[in-house]
């Protein structure tokens, strides 16, 4: 028969000699474990008479518990003692200089693009996005873009080499409306089969923030920059929801309580009519003002979607009517945050950016505010 009174004495040593709680757990297996010493202790009752039993059992389960507990005790203080000793090993010396600051901060690019987008969020507009490398029809045919338009010229887009087997030049968008194409298209197979949507169904109401090139630098245009459009289909659509649209938008962007803007008369192949709008503003002392002075600053071209557009996209323009918009990202950013030069924007200067960088822990909403 097994000494109980000797077991519990070399265990309780065991676990007084064990200075870590991994120790510790090792003399916990060996006592309790599956294959413990107390553990066979109590497998091997079965094997006792009645009488055997009425006497060992109390025994070997009173030193079970106490075992346990004396466990938990001591698990407790050795939990404690390691936690002293890191925390002292942590200790930091508030007489040493301060680490130097991380420097990345949000682009204000992006900043204009987030308050954008939360922005069009709050008037139920969907994101929608598409490739920068387009195909001639979704960045020019599709958008009413003549076969002679100067658009399509070398001067003014980036081609990519033809490919070898259709002859086909793929392009670098010059705009992000190609998105709308894709979020209306519909295809048509055959001659006379109906139309198949493969995009969305209308009503439509999407913004394409993205990157969009053209070969063009001086010190408000660089070869990319960013965009955001935005387009609007359903039925008995007007000039007035485009108006209420921009003007709402723009106020809140600049977070004014209301907006003075004038729609200026303009052309752009995918829509018909169209217009360029303009805010009041002042630029007297190096400063700019909005709803104030005499002078007129463009802010966006806008217009109805052309027929044509509809057409392309295999929408009815008899039954569909929307309207567009699209705006510089990058020209936003400047006029918001008294940025004097685009070019820097794309330099990488960790200067440039810690001076009209945004903090990344802030997100803008409405609750929160914009910038």
């Amino acid at each position: 028969m097994t000494d109980l009174a000797q077991l519990e004495l070399d265990l309780t040593n065991a676990m007084h000699a064990a200075d870590t709680t991994a120790a510790l757990e090792e003399v916990r297996v060996a006592a309790l474990g599956k294959s413990g010493s107390v553990t066979t202790l109590l497998k091997g009752m079965g094997a006792l008479s009645p009488d055997e039993r009425r006497i060992q059992g109390p025994l070997i389960n009173g030193l079970r518990d106490r075992l346990t507990v004396a466990l938990a005790d001591r698990k407790a203080a050795l939990e404690a003692a390691e936690l002293d000793a890191r925390l002292a090993a942590e200790t930091v010396d508030l007489s040493l200089p301060a680490p130097p600051r991380r420097k990345g901060s949000v682009h204000p690019t992006m900043q204009a693009m987030d308050e954008i987008v939360s922005i069009f969020a709050e008037m139920g507009f969907a994101v929608a996005e598409g490739p920068d490398i387009e195909d001639d029809f979704h960045n020019f045919t599709a958008l009413n873009f003549p076969p002679d338009h100067p658009a399509r010229e070398m001067h003014d887009t980036f081609f990519l080499k033809p490919d070898p087997e259709t002859g086909e030049r793929k392009v670098l968008r010059t705009h992000t409306s190609p998105v709308q194409i894709r979020t209306m298209h519909r295809t048509n197979d055959k001659p006379g089969a109906p139309w198949i949507a493969s995009g969305q169904e209308p009503p439509i109401r999407v913004i394409a923030p993205g990157r969009t090139f053209r070969k063009d630098s001086d010190a408000t245009h660089t070869p990319m920059f960013h965009q955001v459009e935005g387009l609007v289909i359903d039925r008995d659509i007007h000039m007035g929801h485009l108006k209420w649209t921009l003007e709402t938008f723009v106020a809140r962007f600049f977070e004014l309580d209301g907006v003075e803007a004038r729609f200026r008369p303009h052309h752009f192949p995918f829509t018909e009519p169209s217009a360029e709008m303009d805010i009041r503003c002042d630029r007297s002392g190096g400063e700019l003002k909005l709803n104030v002075g005499d002078s007129w600053m463009e802010i966006l071209g806008c217009g109805m979607v052309h027929p044509n557009v509809l057409s392309a996209a295999g929408l009815d323009p008899n039954e569909w009517q929307g309207f567009a918009f699209g705006m510089g990202v990058d020209r936003l950013a400047m006029l918001k945050y008294g940025i004097p030069d685009l070019r820097p924007m794309f330099d990488a200067d960790v200067r440039w950016l810690a001076h009209f960088g945004f903090s990344a822990v802030q997100a803008p909403s409405a609750a929160a505010g914009l910038s």
